[in-house]
C-alpha cells in the first residue's frame, strides 16, 4: 500500500507453470502493472491488466513467446479501453505493464509504461526496459521534467505500441526483478541490484519494500523476485522469437547533400578553367565554392558515421516495420553492485534513525535481538564477509520495523475511545 495511499492501484501477476508440456510451450509468466485514474479506476485498470495479459498469453499462439505476449497486452489494452468507456467513472483509466514470461531457456518482455524489469547477473544490474516516461523520451530536458508523467500506458487509447524485449537467454543464477514505481522512486538502481545480490529472493523482497516505506513510501509498491535456479529452465527449445527490423531512422546520406557537394564542386572547376583562360582571376570563387562542397561532404559523412539522434539511442521512439512494436535494445541501463562497507554504512544510519525515533516516541523496543543482528553484520565484515554482513544489517532493518509496527498498533488501539 505504501504509507501515503488509502488503495493499492498496483497487481502482479506470478504464474508458474507445472506441467512439461506447459513449461516447455508457454514457460512461467511474471507481470507488474501499476494503474492510474480516480474512482478506483487505477485499481480496476491494473487488475484487467494482470488478468487479461495472463490469460491472453496462455490461450495465444502466434508461433513465438514474444509475439503471444505483446498480443496478449494488446487485448489487454482493448478490454481496459472499453471498461473505460462503458463507464464515465473510468474513462481515461489506465495503468503500466511489465511482463516477462520464461520459456526455452530465455526470458522475453513485453512492456508499456514505467514500471521496470531488471536481471542481475554477476554482480551487474540491468534495466531490461525503457520507461515511457517524460524524463526518458526527452533526457535533454529531464533536469526541468517531472519524475512521474508517463508517456504511454494501457487503457486511454484503442491501440497501444507494445515494447518488446528479448530474447535473453538464461544462465544459472540469474535474477530478475519486476516492480513498479512506488520501489524505484525511493531507492537508488544500485542499492536495489546489490540487496538482490546479497539476499535470497523472498528477503530481498521483504527489505525492498522495507526501504521504500521508510524513504516515504509515497506510492503503491509491488516487487516481484525470482532466480534461475537450476538448469531446466536454461534448456531451450524449438521455439523462436521474430524481432521486428527497424527502419532507417533517417541518420543515413541525404540525396540533397550529395547533390550539393557535386554542385559545389563542380563550380569550383567551372570558376578553376575559366581563371586560367580569363585575365580576371577567379580563384577566390573557386576556393569557396570548394570549401562548400566540403561542408555538404561533412554534413554528409556524419550521417553516415556520426553520433545517433535521441531517436537512435533510445529506439523506443523509432519506427519499425511493424507498428505494432518497438524497443529491442535492452539493457538501457547497467549498475555495479554497491562496495559492501558503502551498502552497510547506509544500512546502518537507517538503524539509527528507527532508534532515533522510537525513541523520540517513548517506545518500548526489544533492541537484544536487533542489536545482535548488528553485532553479527559487524563481525562478518571483519572476516571480509560482505553479503553476510549486508544480509544481517537487513535482518535487523525487518525485526526493527516488526516491532515498530506492533508500537504503532498499540498507539492505534489507546486512542480508541469506547462510548
Amino acid at each position: 500500500m505504501g504509507m501515503r495511499r488509502a488503495n493499492n492501484q498496483d497487481s502482479k501477476a506470478v504464474m508458474i507453470a507445472t506441467s512439461e508440456k506447459r513449461v516447455a510451450s508457454q514457460g512461467h509468466l511474471f507481470l507488474v502493472a501499476d494503474g492510474m485514474g480516480a474512482h478506483a479506476a487505477g485499481e480496476l485498470a491494473s487488475q484487467i491488466a494482470s488478468e487479461r495479459i495472463a490469460l491472453h498469453y496462455y490461450q495465444t499462439n502466434l508461433g513465438s513467446p514474444a509475439e503471444s505476449l505483446a498480443e496478449a497486452v494488446r487485448q489487454a489494452n482493448q478490454a481496459i479501453f472499453e471498461r473505460g468507456q462503458s463507464n464515465p467513472e473510468f474513462h481515461n483509466m489506465g495503468t503500466t505493464a511489465s511482463s516477462m514470461v520464461i520459456v526455452g531457456g530465455s526470458a522475453h518482455i513485453a512492456h508499456v509504461g514505467d514500471s521496470r524489469i531488471y536481471r542481475l547477473r554477476r554482480g551487474v544490474f540491468e534495466q531490461l526496459t525503457f520507461d515511457h516516461s517524460l524524463v526518458w523520451e526527452m533526457p535533454a530536458s529531464s533536469g526541468r521534467m517531472p519524475k512521474n508523467v508517463i508517456t504511454r500506458s494501457l487503457g486511454p487509447a484503442a491501440e497501444v505500441l507494445v515494447d518488446v524485449e528479448g530474447p535473453f537467454e538464461l544462465q544459472i543464477g540469474d535474477r530478475f526483478l519486476l516492480c513498479s514505481d512506488g520501489l524505484t522512486g525511493e531507492i537508488e538502481d544500485d542499492m536495489i541490484g546489490t540487496l538482490l545480490d546479497c539476499l535470497d529472493v523472498q528477503t530481498a523482497v521483504k527489505v525492498l519494500i522495507e526501504l521504500a516505506n521508510l524513504q516515504g513510501g509515497n506510492d503503491n509498491i509491488t516487487v516481484v523476485a525470482l532466480e534461475v535456479a537450476n538448469d531446466s529452465a536454461t534448456q531451450s527449445s524449438t521455439a523462436t522469437s521474430r524481432r521486428p527490423k527497424p527502419k532507417r531512422d533517417g541518420h543515413g546520406p541525404s540525396r540533397v547533400l550529395l547533390v550539393t557537394t557535386l554542385a559545389c564542386w563542380l563550380v569550383a572547376i567551372a570558376f578553376a578553367l575559366a581563371s586560367a583562360v580569363l585575365t580576371n582571376s577567379l580563384i577566390g570563387p573557386a576556393v569557396v565554392a570548394f570549401v562548400l562542397g566540403a561542408i555538404s561532404v561533412g554534413v554528409w559523412a556524419s550521417g553516415l558515421f556520426g553520433k545517433p539522434s535521441v531517436a537512435a539511442a533510445f529506439p523506443t521512439m523509432r519506427d519499425t516495420e511493424d507498428s505494432l512494436y518497438r524497443g529491442g535494445d535492452a539493457p538501457y541501463r547497467r549498475y555495479p553492485v554497491v562496495e559492501p562497507k558503502k551498502m552497510i554504512a547506509r544500512l546502518r544510519e537507517t538503524i539509527d534513525v528507527l532508534r532515533n525515533t522510537a525513541d523520540e516516541k517513548h517506545w518500548s523496543m526489544d533492541w537484544k535481538k536487533i542489536d545482535g543482528l548488528c553485532a553479527k553484520a559487524e563481525q562478518a565484515m571483519k572476516s571480509s564477509q560482505g553479503k553476510e554482513a549486508i544480509a544481517m544489517q537487513c535482518h535487523a532493518i525487518v525485526e526493527t520495523m516488526s516491532q515498530f509496527r506492533i508500537q504503532i498498533d498499540q498507539a492505534a488501539n489507546d486512542t480508541v475511545i469506547d462510548l
